[in-house]
């Protein structure tokens, strides 16, 4: 298996509103690095998982979505709690759908998305795309 790593930052607003959140159930900020992993069980013709500038402007494009958001506010979010591993699985969707149509997405086994809050501390979902 190959794979393909990117990744960018994003900034958010938002709030926890459940007591096992403690202090961040009230409105507060967090600066994520997002890295999205494209996985794939052979290489192209091009002996690629992914042209790297196109798998970063796909990820731009997801985030710029909710880069500077409340995510509170946000239409996606709205009834759901927007916790780090929410946030990975709907970047990992996002990004799926983005490039589902294309020749590479459909060759695509999988995708990972990590969210690092600080350097201790992060979550991933893995889309598995071999359906």
């Amino acid at each position: 298996m190959f794979s393909l790593t990117i990744r960018r930052h994003f900034m958010i607003a938002h709030s926890l509103p459940r007591e096992a959140f403690g202090p961040a159930q009230g409105l507060h900020g967090a600066t994520f690095v997002a890295e999205v992993a494209f996985r794939r069980r052979a290489l192209n013709a091009d002996a690629i998982v992914l042209d790297i500038g196109a798998a970063g402007t796909i990820l731009e494009e997801v985030l710029a979505g909710l880069n500077y958001r409340n995510l509170d506010e946000h239409p996606d979010f709205e009834g759901q709690l927007s916790t780090t591993e929410a946030l990975a699985e709907y970047i990992a969707q996002k990004v799926a759908a983005q490039i589902k149509d294309t020749d590479d997405g459909r060759e695509l086994a999988g995708i990972d998305v990590t969210l690092r809050e600080n350097p201790d501390a992060w979550a991933t979902y893995s889309l598995d795309l071999t359906a």
